[in-house]
């Protein structure tokens, strides 16, 4: 962090909570200053200058100290949290309370904030070396193959022409225009139109109304508009489509035969069943070992001693549907949409996940326990690597050199080489303890875990008088 931020007083807090005092050297304001007025400069107008080209000192004196000096705070603060984080060495849990303390009026006057954030909590290893875990063994069924068969000839399906009435699975090739009221259904027209009958991809109704149909019918087909339709007006409404017949198409599948598998590059059926038996073990294989490596740190999970306050849990908790509600809208999904449609408020989500939550903190905190008794450094080499795995999956391609090196200066910026240092050690304790435990077969593991034992406390009495039965 430099000279640029110091952290003056750490506080450690009940439940698993941490206090910093942040100072932010005057340099480093005015540098956060500057960056903002000459980013509002970009849209000030002020004669004698060119749009865009405005001095900072100018927008300061057009704007005030004070209002470019919150702007500075909002863009700024962010990285001055995380780089303070990253100097404290501590594991986030949850969102932070930031106070900020009195705003710089002049130049030259440093500037100093409080975090007040909840951490991960110490993990007090117990035995994890020798422990025995259950480990499956990679089976595949004739059933698997039979089904993995029946899909590639669903992908390898061909749609035929026939002259018959449509059935449940055909496809028909057709016009439609919808009309509400007499109005154009928006974005209801359609010439050369598939269907899949049963597809279930349009309105609740409309497929089956096409059930029996032959090529060259019209059919009038009423449906009615879903509620969420684009168009606001007739959302709701009953809607009328005129839909005309072309063609009706049925899929036919393949012969199941040594014709089938040459078509797919194997010499015989039984080499494309044997190819596909090697494929579907190799899977289960990795299955199976991501399984024991989870299975593994569980167990050691078990065997250590981790205080796991209910606030810090529900905060995990609130934090992994943070991440699952920036996926869906990576996806292009609303995630309060996706509340809805489950029928589920945040906070009855939130609360679901709170077991798995804890979970996540036990195995988390234990894997951090083992790379600090263990003293497990990743190298600059596995540390390289790491970083450029991440921008290649970025861009879809290898980077260049100063793509890498211009990617680390903006990790290493807000404090973030620490945490790929972190996630790398985290994955090398997984590693050591897989590589120290004892594998044993799953069903001896189920086994005995169904047997009393001292730890597990004290067996259910029998009931009363159930001894003295003659």
């Amino acid at each position: 962090m430099g000279e640029a931020l110091n952290i003056k007083a750490r506080e450690q807090l009940e439940g698993s909570r941490v206090r910093l005092e942040v100072e932010v050297a005057p340099s480093e304001v005015e540098r956060a200053l500057e960056a903002a007025a000459r980013e509002l400069g970009r849209d000030l107008r002020v004669p004698g200058f060119r749009r865009g080209k405005v001095p900072p000192q100018v927008v300061l004196q057009q704007l005030g100290r004070a209002a470019v000096l919150e702007e500075a705070l909002r863009r700024s603060l962010p990285e001055w949290y995380e780089r303070a984080i990253a100097e404290a060495r501590i594991v986030t849990v949850g969102s932070p309370d930031i106070e900020l303390g009195e705003l710089p009026k002049r130049r030259g006057d440093a500037l100093t904030f409080e975090i007040t954030v909840a951490e991960r909590p110490k993990a007090e290893l117990g035995e994890y070396e020798g422990i025995e875990v259950g480990r499956g063994e990679p089976e595949v069924s004739d059933d698997e193959v039979a089904n993995e068969l029946a899909r590639l000839r669903e992908a390898n399906a061909r749609l035929e022409t026939v002259a018959r009435e449509a059935r449940k699975g055909d496809f028909l090739v057709v016009d439609f225009d919808g009309e509400v009221a007499g109005k154009p259904v928006t974005g209801a027209q359609a010439r050369g139109y598939v269907i899949e009958l049963g597809g279930g991809r349009l309105i609740d109704g409309f497929e089956e109304q096409l059930v029996g149909a032959r090529p060259g019918e019209e059919r009038e087909v009423r449906v009615t508009l879903p509620d969420d339709f684009p168009d606001a007006e007739q959302a709701g409404k009953e809607a009328t489509f005129r839909v005309q017949v072309r063609e009706v198409k049925e899929r036919r599948l393949p012969e199941l035969d040594d014709e089938f598998a040459s078509q797919l590059g194997y010499d015989s059926l039984d080499e494309l069943r044997e190819e596909i038996r090697k494929r579907l073990r190799e899977i289960a294989e990795r299955r199976i070992e991501e399984e024991y490596r989870q299975a593994v740190v569980d167990a050691v999970a078990e065997r250590a001693r981790v205080e796991l306050p209910q606030e810090i849990v529900h905060a995990k908790a609130h934090e992994m549907w943070e991440r699952s509600a920036r996926r869906l809208r990576m996806q292009g999904i609303d995630p309060a949409r996706y509340l809805e449609l489950s029928g589920k408020t945040e906070e009855e989500v939130v609360g679901e996940g709170e077991e798995q939550a804890a979970r996540a903190l036990r195995r988390e905190s234990v894997l951090a326990a083992v790379v600090e008794k263990e003293g497990i450094t990743p190298s600059e080499e596995e540390v390289e690597a790491a970083l450029r795995a991440t921008v290649r999956a970025a861009r879809g391609r290898e980077p260049s050199e100063a793509e890498l090196r211009k990617e680390r200066r903006r990790l290493e910026s807000r404090g973030l080489v620490d945490a790929l240092r972190e996630d790398l050690a985290m994955r090398k304790a997984v590693d050591l303890l897989v590589e120290k435990s004892k594998p044993i077969p799953l069903a001896r593991a189920e086994a005995r875990e169904k047997l009393w034992t001292p730890e597990k406390g004290k067996p259910e009495a029998p009931p009363s008088g159930a001894g003295n039965q003659s």
